[in-house]
């Protein structure tokens, strides 16, 4: 059995479904500083509904998150979070 996560919708067995959406594949530059370093070379990119409130539940639960937001015209809102094996998860709320 795999255990539940707070917050994020999966069954007993870990099958979590999206809803739909937008989904993006972004290629950057191999020298891009952002993913928060450069030894990390991909990252995962999760939709939320609203960026505020699960950045704030983050914190709540002791997460490693960025202190900034972006935005971007037409496209929405971003923070981020580091995993506890110091990778740079990005969140997104659609605009």
């Amino acid at each position: 059995m795999v255990p539940r996560l707070p917050g994020l919708d999966a069954d007993e067995n870990g099958l979590w479904r999206q809803e739909a959406g937008p989904t993006v594949f972004a290629a950057f530059e191999s020298e891009t500083d952002y993913f928060g370093s450069r030894a990390q070379q991909t990252m995962l990119n999760f939709r939320v509904r609203d960026l505020d409130a699960m950045l704030a539940q983050l914190r709540a639960g002791g997460a490693d998150v960025a202190a900034e937001t972006q935005e971007m015209d037409g496209v929405g809102r971003f923070g981020w979070v580091t995993d506890p094996e110091g990778n740079r998860v990005e969140l997104w709320q659609p605009a």
